[in-house]
């Protein structure tokens, strides 16, 4: 009895000694179309999950029927789950604006209206200061000869799309990269970052 007795308080001593498990955050962006800033996030160290879905309106359980009506707030959003010991919220913004249009305000490149539109959801007030001084110093930079017009908003509800957005990238390799040269976001991206240093995409 004794010895089991001992094995327990071991066996908790171990349990205390152990490395905690990693503290996980979350963030919101919305970018135009979900498939295409997915794989960016994706092959970021330090992202542990990617999920596209909705976020911006008020209707539970949205679908890609509903949001693509455009009456609703809803915007085609990705939620993405990061170890901050790995990755902070700044540097995840750097790799959210590689992936869009900051200049542009009804949509993204060829996919026009609300649920298209750019948006930073941030949870609290640290997360939006650090969201406006990226967005400051990106205006700041000179690489936009336009207002940086993208949203920082308070975040809501995250809804994941149907299972069939989800990794499209992977699903129907050929059809995402015919959509995404088509859409012009690639020849934006190299027209507007050729000469930065070299990112995750």
């Amino acid at each position: 009895m004794k010895r089991l007795v001992l094995l327990a308080h071991i066996f908790l001593a171990q349990l205390l000694l152990a490395d905690p498990l990693p503290q996980t955050r979350t963030v919101v962006f919305a970018g135009g179309c979900f498939w295409c800033i997915q794989p960016a996030f994706d092959k970021a160290p330090g992202v542990l999950k990617t999920v596209v879905g909705y976020c911006g309106g008020t209707e539970p359980n949205p679908t890609y029927k509903l949001v693509g009506s455009e009456k609703t707030n809803y915007r085609e959003s990705i939620e993405i789950t990061y170890d901050p010991a790995k990755i902070n919220f700044d540097r995840l913004l750097d790799i959210y604006w590689r992936q869009i249009n900051p200049t542009q305000s009804d949509g993204q490149f060829t996919d026009i209206g609300p649920s298209y539109r750019a948006a930073i959801f941030v949870e609290n007030d640290e997360e939006r200061k650090i969201a406006e001084a990226s967005k400051a110093k990106l205006a700041a930079s000179g690489r936009f000869d336009k207002p940086i017009v993208t949203e920082i908003l308070p975040t809501m509800k995250f809804w994941p799309a149907e299972e069939y957005h989800q990794k499209y990238y992977q699903q129907n390799p050929t059809d995402f990269e015919m959509f995404e040269v088509g859409s012009g976001r690639k020849a934006f991206e190299k027209k507007k970052w050729t000469d930065a240093k070299p990112e995750t995409r």
